[in-house]
């Protein structure tokens, strides 16, 4: 059984989508960070830098934070969605790496700067936009020669996918990166993604 402690944000959905692909039983603990219940003690006991997702797999007694981590345990314990053969294992890390250090982080600070910032920068806006949407190309450019963004599917599309879902809420869209918009479509009709996107 495996603790998941999350919340509804895109780094959260990752752990659910990868729990619900490789079908292994957990149970929910909502973490509130507009209430900032990531800063209590206990979970600060879980996860000492009070960011979410986080794991403990009672089965192990290992806890896990940091969503790329949880991915990288739970494709290992698992033995799915991450190759064997050296080459391939590490294309899919590089790409889980691509989007812990580009597409998060951009995209997050898009979000902040266009949606909730108290004063409306216009430099801020326009640099984080104009990032994200080069980073469409970047997704755009590797989808048109791959059905997944390594070929398989993998870790790397289950961190990637719920940070391209919040397009809309970006007031962005997809339709000028084709490749990008086909996967993204054939991975929404995926049954795990769906639950996963659901949780909490």
């Amino acid at each position: 059984m495996i603790d998941l402690y999350t919340f509804s944000t895109p780094n959260g959905r990752k752990a659910s989508i990868m729990l619900e692909e490789v079908e292994l039983p957990y149970t929910v603990h909502v973490i509130d960070i507009t209430k900032g219940e990531q800063f209590s003690p206990e979970f600060v006991a879980i996860n000492p830098n009070s960011k979410i997702p986080a794991i403990i797999d009672r089965e192990t007694d290992i806890t896990v934070f940091e969503s790329g981590a949880i991915l990288i345990y739970l494709a290992e314990k698992t033995e799915r969605l991450m190759p064997v053969n050296q080459r391939d294992r590490f294309r899919v890390i590089e790409w889980l790496m691509f989007q812990m250090g580009s597409i998060g982080p951009m995209f997050g600070q898009l979000n902040h700067f266009k949606r909730f910032a108290p004063e409306k920068l216009t430099y801020a806006i326009e640099r984080y936009e104009n990032e994200t949407l080069r980073l469409y190309g970047v997704l755009d450019r590797q989808l048109a020669n791959h059905e997944y963004i390594c070929g398989e599917y993998s870790i790397a599309d289950v961190a990637t996918f719920p940070w391209v879902a919040i397009y809309n809420f970006q007031e962005l869209t997809l339709d000028g990166h084709p490749h990008l918009k086909r996967w993204y479509a054939q991975l929404q009709e995926r049954p795990a993604v769906q639950r996963g996107m659901q949780v909490p």
